[in-house]
């Protein structure tokens, strides 16, 4: 397998073409392998790129893949990732790329690059579905919003959240401070628990101003990562909704910034960064 390794903000993937996996024979574990930091390639996901059939809805179907070997409906720093692929390989070259995804096609717009291989877009993510069958998250009575919902962890300790659906169910918790908060372990209990039953990624929130807010992330099928524009827009919109920031905002993670604007029609715009690592070619076979 010949990969280019990328990554947005320290969220990093390896991406190829997806005539590369042809051979493969067990998907999931062969992506378990290659994402092993220590005897792989190491990677917080695989993304794999081929020329849509159909050119009049998109120009490349993306496929995205977490290092636990299950498939993500979408990754915003992964999907970066995968657009920057493009340019980087010669394989795309006009300002505007459609990706076909599991959660829809996605519009990104390339609007800086660089000679060392980083690339800037702007991304039309998607609209966020509020609804709890939506997520899905299991709520008893069916709600319209999900909105300080406790959720009784194994612990018996209560946590009060933000669920939404963008791209990938979300649920978000703010807090005052991270560490005090215990986000990993917390996060942990939150991402496999029996009400989300396609489990969920976990976003941390601390709003600094109407302007600002920090994350910390809990992956769902990764765990805590640096960056998730996925989950950057799912904090954005649920600050928005809890009526902490204005609908444009920085999003604060360890791996650098993110831009995230809810737009009035619905729509979430996604601004951020990619950067080439380094090529490669895995020698271990695909079976």
């Amino acid at each position: 397998m010949r990969f280019v390794k990328f990554h947005g903000y320290g969220n990093d993937y390896i991406v190829c073409e997806a005539g590369e996996l042809a051979g493969v024979s067990d998907v999931p574990e062969f992506v378990r392998r290659v994402c092993d930091r220590h005897y792989g390639v190491g990677g917080d996901g695989v993304a794999t790129l081929e020329a849509a059939a159909d050119t009049r809805a998109a120009d490349f179907v993306l496929r995205i893949f977490n290092p636990d070997g299950s498939e993500a409906a979408m990754s915003g720093n992964g999907s970066r990732s995968a657009a920057s692929f493009l340019y980087f390989q010669g394989l795309w070259a006009s300002e505007e790329l459609r990706l076909s995804t599991k959660a829809g096609v996605k519009l990104y717009r390339l609007l800086e690059q660089d000679a060392r291989g980083r690339y800037r877009f702007a991304a039309e993510i998607g609209r966020p579905a509020l609804d709890s069958a939506s997520i899905p998250l299991l709520t008893g009575e069916a709600r319209e919003r999900v909105l300080d919902f406790p959720l009784k962890l194994g612990t018996g300790e209560v946590v009060r959240l933000t669920a939404l659906q963008m791209c990938n169910p979300n649920a978000c918790v703010f807090v005052d401070d991270f560490e005090r908060a215990d986000w990993r372990r917390v996060g942990r209990a939150i991402e496999s628990h029996a009400q989300f039953p396609q489990r969920t990624n976990v976003e941390f929130v601390r709003v600094r101003d109407r302007e600002t807010i920090e994350v910390r992330v809990y992956e769902r099928g990764v765990g805590p990562t640096l960056s998730s524009g996925t989950g950057a827009c799912a904090a954005a919109v649920a600050s928005c909704l809890n009526g902490h920031t204005d609908r444009r905002v920085r999003v604060e993670m360890e791996g650098g910034r993110l831009e995230v604007e809810w737009r009035d029609d619905g729509e979430v715009l996604l601004t951020g960064e990619a950067e080439a690592v380094y090529r490669g070619e895995w020698l271990k076979g695909k079976g």
